[in-house]
């Protein structure tokens, strides 16, 4: 699949990918030190920070996440967009 996207895309799925990155990173973290409070509110800041990029992502472009965790507008639109290691 090869097509033009516009600026926007990759700058919403660079933004999303970063913080998806500050969620690993925070867990490895949090699994060293669960009582860390600053952490978990970072973590948990990330985490609903990262579902309002996955949702905005996928209003514009599609879905990001097979088997139930993305949602499929009509006709089925599983294969519509590209996949992020395509672009």
């Amino acid at each position: 699949m090869s097509r033009t996207l516009p600026p926007e895309y990759y700058e919403l799925l660079e933004e999303l990918q970063a913080v998806d990155f500050v969620l690993v990173e925070l867990t490895l973290y949090l699994d060293t030190h669960p009582n860390d409070y600053n952490a978990i509110q970072q973590f948990n800041h990330f985490a609903k920070q990262s579902k309002q990029l996955r949702k905005q992502y996928e209003e514009l472009y599609g879905p990001l996440m097979q088997y139930g965790k993305s949602y499929s507008g009509y006709p089925w639109n599983w294969d519509d967009a590209p996949w992020p290691w395509q672009v």
